[in-house]
């Protein structure tokens, strides 16, 4: 890992320069004055639905803190759900992690050994239980997806069984309510917090609070043919492409919204009503978080960084209910791949993809004391695996070399974004690697290999082409095919039993298969 750098001004340095005291293995000052962590990840969200990012959700909370932050144009997560947990809190990639975390340190374990208060709240979606991995204390569901209203049987307040209310309950609502509950223990520590929220909003089904769905009523009349091409525009405006790329076409297989039925139409702009009040119901529990934050006194250090695990939506795995209304808690509303291109304007393909659209993310990052100038759009390129070496960089922590269940750990994929924050540049994981079924990807600076699993490769320069729409693999099939046997070398070795600690070898993908073949928890 690259040498830490202490972000605070040079006055204040030597100012507690005879106060440093060796913690382990972490150079801190009696006060502690690093930075709290605030890591917020939402559920199946596309790259352009907040507000900040050219949607039309209204999102003031979150568009506050990038007017006053940092946003990323180029931050990739895994595609999927459970593969862009893993890798988010082991900062390496999902087929050596897996969903057992083998021979995986977590963020909460390093962070909690480096003298941090870890807290989490929200959906897990991996093998084992938070507090088993460093988090010291937890609320949400196990589960990959939830009833927002009723919960399921594996939600957890510790590792004690959560009995769900009957009434009064919402899921979003309740991951702030614990999040701030933690938050108010920790008052009068003098360790710093990390806290991880993993909303599992906007995730189907789709349920939201009544008031919030009728806010939206008719905003999305018009339908996702004009919507996508206005959104598209705002995106460009807001300086969010790095270039002027063409908005790819309505796919195939997706209706134009004219040769609709007046019904159908109706009932579609409904599920995108649904959708958006889920969103706008998270930016308001992120405002009573960052309330909380700030009458603790901890907003100027807080480090605060939101994301998405995966592009927008295309499938759904239960039929919808039509004659249910979205506040139910019997409800069981979808959106599908017409809504999932909006999301993921102006990028092809969706969450599973290995293309833009699945693997795009929103990553809006602000910290008072170290970016100055709010509201710039960064076009440095980032991955879901660099959020293990940025957190363990501003906290100075060490990398171990062993986990808590004194397993070994394998090294980090990432690198720390921080230099990004302080507004300086980094050298970029390179090649970064993607991988979800038959769907793959490389990406070595400007190049990307993508391949859906039908068809061959494809190569696009995206210093030219983000939007993916000019295939360059005839035209330099030499660089198409060391790039390819790269990817196969790579899977080889991180999928293919040469690591036998467990992540990615015959036991990992057995565990995976068999997480799969269950009910719960759901992609």
């Amino acid at each position: 890992m690259k040498k830490n750098h202490d972000i605070r001004p040079r006055s204040r340095r030597l100012a507690v320069a005879g106060l440093v005291v060796l913690l382990c293995g972490c150079v801190v000052n009696a006060a502690d004055e690093r930075p709290n962590i605030v890591l917020i990840m939402v559920d199946d969200m596309g790259f352009s639905d907040l507000g900040c990012y050219g949607g039309e959700v209204d999102t003031p909370n979150l568009d506050r803190l990038a007017s006053s932050g940092l946003r990323f144009s180029q931050f990739y997560n895994g595609a999927k759900c459970s593969q862009s947990r893993s890798m988010l809190l082991t900062g390496r990639y999902f087929t050596e992690a897996g969903m057992n975390l083998a021979g995986s340190a977590t963020i909460a374990e390093v962070l909690g050994g480096a003298g941090y208060t870890t807290l989490m709240t929200g959906k897990w979606h991996l093998q084992s239980h938070p507090v088993d991995l460093g988090f010291s204390r937890y609320f949400g569901h196990l589960s990959g997806a939830t009833n927002f209203f009723h919960g399921d049987n594996t939600f957890r307040l510790d590792r004690e069984t959560f009995k769900v209310p009957k009434e009064g309950f919402y899921t979003t609502d309740a991951n702030t309510d614990y999040a701030i509950r933690f938050l108010e223990e920790t008052k009068g520590s003098k360790k710093p917090f990390f806290l991880y929220i993993a909303y599992n909003a906007p995730h189907y089904p789709l349920m939201a609070h009544k008031e919030d769905i009728e806010k939206y009523r008719g905003r999305f009349s018009e339908g996702w043919d004009v919507l996508r091409r206005r959104r598209y525009k705002r995106v460009k405006e807001l300086g969010l492409l790095g270039g002027d790329w063409p908005l790819t076409p309505r796919p195939k297989d997706v209706p134009s919204w004219d040769s609709l039925s007046e019904k159908d139409r109706k009932w579609e702009a409904y599920t995108m009503e649904v959708y958006a009040a889920m969103i706008d119901r998270v930016d308001q529990n992120i405002g009573r978080l960052m309330k909380k934050i700030d009458t603790l006194g901890a907003s100027e250090n807080t480090l605060f960084m939101f994301l998405s695990d995966n592009g927008g939506c295309p499938f759904q795995r239960t039929k919808t209910k039509r004659d249910v209304p979205g506040h139910s808690p019997e409800s069981y509303i979808t959106y599908h791949k017409p809504w999932a291109n909006l999301s993921n304007t102006p990028f092809r393909l969706y969450k599973q993809n290995q293309h833009e659209g699945g693997i795009s993310t929103p990553l809006i990052v602000h910290w008072p004391r170290v970016i100055s100038k709010g509201g710039n759009v960064t076009h440095a390129m980032g991955h879901i695996t660099d959020l293990m070496a940025t957190c363990l960089e501003v906290a100075g922590a060490k990398y171990p070399k062993a986990n808590s269940r004194g397993q070994k750990v394998l090294p980090m994929r990432g690198s720390s974004l921080a230099p990004v924050f302080r507004g300086g540049t980094r050298e970029p994981t390179d090649p970064v690697f993607f991988h979800f079924s038959s769907n793959r990807a490389v990406r070595s600076g400007k190049w990307k290999l993508s391949w859906t699993g039908k068809g061959p490769w494809e190569l696009y320069n995206m210093d030219k082409d983000r939007t993916e729409l000019v295939d360059l693999s005839g035209k330099f099939a030499s660089r198409a095919r060391e790039m390819a046997a790269s990817w196969d070398r790579w899977f080889k070795e991180t999928n293919g039993g040469k690591f036998k600690g467990g992540g990615g070898n015959k036991k990992n993908r057995k565990n995976n298969k068999k997480d799969r073949k269950q009910k719960k928890p759901a992609e």
